[in-house]
C-alpha cells in the first residue's frame, strides 16, 4: 500500500551520513605552494651561475689581480697628485724647498695653480691689456687705430662656455705677467729674459690682429695695460680709487719673426 509520499534517497538505510567536501581558498593554496617551492636566490646560489656574486668577486682570478692592481694603482696617482698640488699652493715649508723642481715639474703647466693657501694680500685688481697698430694703407698713408681690448675679448669667450680654451684662460695674461716681471716701471728689461718677453708679447697681439681688418698693412704696434681696483664691499672702510691706470709701451716695430709664418720658422730652426 502506497500512501504517495517521495521517501528520501537515504530512506531505509541507516549508519550512512553525507560529508560535505571541503575546498581550500586561493591564498591558502598559494601559501603552501610558496612554502614547497625552494627560494629563487638560493637556487640561484647553489647552481653558480653568473650574478649570484657581484663586483670584482664575480671576476676570475686574473681578472681580479688586474682589478686590484689598477685600484692600487689610480689610488697611489691620486694621492701623489693631491699631495704635490697641496705643496704648490702651500706656503713655503721644508718640503717644498727640497723637492721644489720635483713639485714644479708635476704641476706646470697642466696643473698650475694661481693662487696660494693664507696668501696675505690677494689681488684687488682688474688688468686689462689692450694694444692698437700703426698701419699702412692702400694709398700708402699711415693710420693709427684705435685701442683694442684683448682682455674683454678672452673674457667673451669663456663666459657661459662650459669647456673654456687653455689658451683664452691663460695665454695673454701669462704672457703680461711674464713681460712686467722681466722689465722695471720704466719698461727697461732688468734680466736675460726681457727680450724673450716682449717677443711673446708681440706675437700674440699679431696673431689677435691677423683675424681683424686693420685697414692695411701692420708695420708697428703698442700694448698698454689698464688697471682698475675691484670696489671694496659695503661693509668696508677701505677707500679705492676708481680712476683706472695705464701702463703704456713703446712702438714696436714689425719683424718678419713676429709673424706666425716667421715664428714657426724660427721654431723650426731652433728645433734642429
Amino acid at each position: 500500500m502506497t500512501t504517495g509520499q517521495d521517501p528520501g534517497p537515504a530512506a531505509g538505510i541507516t549508519g550512512v551520513t553525507e560529508t560535505p567536501e571541503i575546498t581550500e581558498s586561493p591564498e591558502s593554496q598559494e601559501s603552501a605552494e610558496s612554502a614547497s617551492a625552494p627560494d629563487a636566490s638560493d637556487a640561484s646560489d647553489a647552481s653558480g651561475r653568473p650574478g649570484a656574486q657581484r663586483g670584482i668577486a664575480a671576476l676570475s682570478l686574473p681578472h681580479q689581480v688586474v682589478a686590484a692592481v689598477a685600484l692600487a694603482v689610480v689610488g697611489v696617482l691620486a694621492c701623489v697628485h693631491l699631495g704635490m698640488v697641496f705643496l704648490h699652493v702651500a706656503p713655503s715649508n721644508t718640503l717644498s724647498k727640497q723637492h721644489g723642481e720635483a713639485v714644479d715639474e708635476w704641476v706646470y703647466p697642466e696643473f698650475e695653480q694661481n693662487w696660494k693657501l693664507f696668501a696675505p694680500n690677494p689681488l684687488q685688481q682688474n688688468i686689462a691689456v689692450q694694444a692698437r697698430a700703426q698701419v699702412r694703407t692702400a694709398e700708402g698713408q699711415w693710420e693709427t687705430t684705435g685701442w683694442t681690448d684683448l682682455s674683454a675679448q678672452d673674457g667673451d669667450a669663456i663666459r657661459g662656455n662650459l669647456l673654456p680654451s687653455h689658451t683664452d684662460q691663460n695665454e695673454l695674461r701669462r704672457g703680461w705677467d711674464f713681460y712686467t716681471a722681466s722689465h722695471d716701471s720704466t719698461n727697461k728689461p732688468n734680466g736675460l729674459r726681457g727680450a724673450l718677453s716682449e717677443r711673446y708679447i708681440r706675437r700674440i697681439v699679431l696673431l689677435r690682429f691677423a683675424g681683424q681688418d686693420m685697414g692695411g698693412q701692420v708695420e708697428r704696434i703698442q700694448v698698454r695695460s689698464e688697471t682698475t681696483w675691484v670696489k671694496a664691499p659695503p661693509w668696508s672702510d677701505e677707500k679705492t680709487n676708481n680712476r683706472p691706470a695705464h701702463r703704456v709701451l713703446p712702438w714696436w716695430s714689425v719683424t718678419a719673426a713676429d709673424l706666425a709664418d716667421g715664428a714657426r720658422a724660427e721654431g723650426t730652426e731652433a728645433v734642429r
